[in-house]
């Protein structure tokens, strides 16, 4: 299997699956996909540490996303 830039990149693929397969499946949608992404290649494009924070970044953005549309609801 060669290492396909756009469509198999080497960096989002695991033994059987890839990253894409899953966040589809579970229909995560941006924030949560981007968090799966970045966890499941973390330390296979660049440095671990960089990945595992931006995981992070995006699920606190998703988590303040979540707080103001419970806030606004309760208006």
């Amino acid at each position: 299997m060669a290492d396909d830039l756009v469509n198999r990149p080497l960096h989002y693929r695991g033994q059987k699956y890839e990253a894409i397969d899953i966040i589809e499946d579970y229909e995560l949608g941006f924030h949560l996909g981007n968090v799966i992404k970045y966890v499941l290649r973390s330390g296979k494009k660049f440095e671990t540490i960089r990945d595992l924070r931006k995981a992070i970044w995006y699920l606190e953005r998703y988590i303040d996303k979540l707080n103001v549309a419970s806030e606004e609801e309760e208006k």
